[in-house]
């Protein structure tokens, strides 16, 4: 479980493409002082297990699922990635619940900067869009943020986000620009009401249909 406040932004320092899954080295020297084998990191929203630790270095196996569902699969040595210990109990949440499972990947459609703030529209898959709402919270390259509109256009979905000059500056997002892909995460309580609901729908329609037939 993470929160989405992004601890360090790392680095790519090497991949192996293997069959039908890669192996990335990434160096991140804060998230690893602490890290042992078998822990786990997000590397950029995406929940992933150390297999290797050696100084400052950590090495993590991705299966092709994975990279086929998320922009994992196109990091290369030199990418900056955002990096998140996994969170300890009794530590403070500031971000919100978060749980590295990317439910998709967005496209960055827009990016509008201002004085104090940027604002970035990013199109959303049209499976994703009911979860996400406008002061709801959202998952982008693993950073909790914000969500500060919602709409549609011609290309489908979209959602913006403002991000201020911290998190521009402390991740990935700092050179952000169009065209760029990102992994997105919802929030799961959206999800699990979704799901609620549904069953209670079909639950009253039996009772319904039943009481019918009598």
């Amino acid at each position: 479980m993470f929160t989405g406040i992004v601890e360090e932004c790392g680095e790519i320092t090497a991949r192996d493409d293997l069959t039908e899954a890669a192996r990335f080295r990434i160096r991140g020297p804060l998230v690893t002082s602490d890290a042992s084998f078998g822990d786990s990191i997000a590397v950029n929203g995406v929940c992933l297990t150390v297999t290797e630790l050696n100084d400052g270095e950590f090495t993590v196996d991705v299966m092709a699922e994975t990279l086929r569902r998320s922009s994992l699969d196109r990091l290369v040595p030199g990418a900056a990635v955002n990096l998140e210990r996994a969170m300890a109990v009794g530590s403070r949440f500031g971000g919100h619940i978060v749980q590295g499972h990317v439910d998709g990947v967005g496209t960055v459609k827009t990016v509008s900067p201002s004085e104090n703030w940027t604002v970035v529209r990013v199109q959303v898959p049209a499976s994703l869009a009911r979860y996400v709402v406008e002061k709801g919270s959202i998952t982008i390259d693993g950073i909790s943020l914000t969500v500060s509109a919602v709409g549609d256009d011609a290309d489908g979905d979209w959602l913006e986000v403002s991000l201020i000059p911290t998190t521009l500056a402390e991740t990935n997002l700092s050179d952000v620009a169009p065209g760029r892909r990102v992994n997105l995460e919802v929030d799961v309580i959206a999800k699990y009401v979704e799901r609620l609901a549904g069953a209670a729908r079909s639950a009253n329609n039996e009772v319904e249909g039943s009481e019918s037939n009598e």
